[in-house]
């Protein structure tokens, strides 16, 4: 069920989800968070569909924060209200206001934040600059951006880094929790020799190719090589070097991976590039601050030649 809401307030939306909760019983009780896109000019239901598969797992509501295609008139809002079908499990409510209200978004969200209940900030395409201080940012407990969707990715990462407060997190080191996992589980095997350089091999400007060779350079602290391929389908390879013989996790089609190990059989593993949805559903699952990500980003990626 959609229902639009033209030229409303924000205590107008609250009061039409009450009586829809009285009426058809859409329970709000049971969501376990508030999440808040903020899509500024960009696709709003691209960003509906990842929350909405996400929300299956995370049952929640979710605040879009949209600007109007021809800036809206002077003070107005328009509103969008989706339950049901139209909202997997969750409730969704679009929010588009005039170019005049854009910079107090917070404001518009504030009446609808559902109470007791932690709240998490999208930035799908372009981050602010300092997504701790940003208005939407300040009330979240955990801001979540995407370097790999920005003009300028690893320019983007880097900016971030310097930036970066507890609670911050980018969907870039999202994408690369299996690589991350599978090369651990290697290196918990004999024999447990220092790895002394490591060559990571991905698409050129891909923001998880950084973040994984930082992650390495740190936890290994030894050289990290990246070989930058344009036409790749984002991380293609990593090599680890020891005196036994490499270790070598290669993935050339973005599909299927091949493990291969000194004195041991080639293993191949199934290991797609993951999904918008599948990563935003993992970044809901821990509200905490991500002390990895931060020591990865802060202290890692400097490591990393740009």
């Amino acid at each position: 069920m959609i229902i639009d809401l033209p030229s409303t307030t924000t205590n107008e939306v609250n009061k039409r989800l009450v009586k829809l909760r009285d009426e058809g019983g859409a329970v709000a009780l049971g969501r376990v968070l508030t999440l808040v896109i903020d899509v500024g000019t960009g696709d709003v239901e691209e960003a509906v569909e990842a929350a909405n598969d996400a929300s299956r797992e995370h049952p929640c509501r979710v605040i879009v924060i949209a600007a109007s295609a021809d800036g809206g008139t002077e003070g107005e809002l328009h509103a969008q209200i989706r339950l049901g079908g139209d909202a997997g499990a969750s409730e969704v409510i679009v929010l588009r206001p005039s170019a005049q209200l854009l910079p107090y978004a917070d404001t518009l969200v504030m009446p609808l934040l559902l109470p007791d209940a932690p709240i998490v900030t999208w930035w799908p395409i372009e981050p602010p600059e300092d997504p701790a201080n940003h208005p939407l940012g300040r009330m979240a407990q955990r801001r979540i951006t995407d370097s790999t969707a920005c003009r300028a990715p690893q320019e983007s990462l880097r900016a971030l880094a310097g930036v970066h407060q507890p609670g911050d997190t980018d969907l870039a080191w999202t994408r690369i929790t299996l690589w991350r996992g599978l090369l651990a589980a290697a290196l918990d095997q004999p024999p447990f020799e220092p790895v002394t350089k490591v060559v990571v091999s991905g698409e050129s400007t891909h923001p998880s190719v950084d973040l994984l060779a930082a992650w390495l350079a740190k936890d290994l602290d030894c050289p990290v090589e990246v070989e930058r391929q344009d036409d790749a389908k984002a991380i293609t390879c990593v090599r680890m070097e020891r005196r036994s013989g490499d270790i070598v996790l290669d993935r050339p089609d973005g599909k299927t991976a091949a493990l291969r190990q000194p004195e041991q059989p080639e293993h191949r593993i199934a290991l797609p590039i993951r999904q918008l949805r599948e990563c935003l559903a993992e970044e809901l699952r821990r509200l905490d601050p991500d002390e990895v990500y931060a020591e990865t980003l802060v202290q890692g990626l400097p490591r990393v030649a740009a």
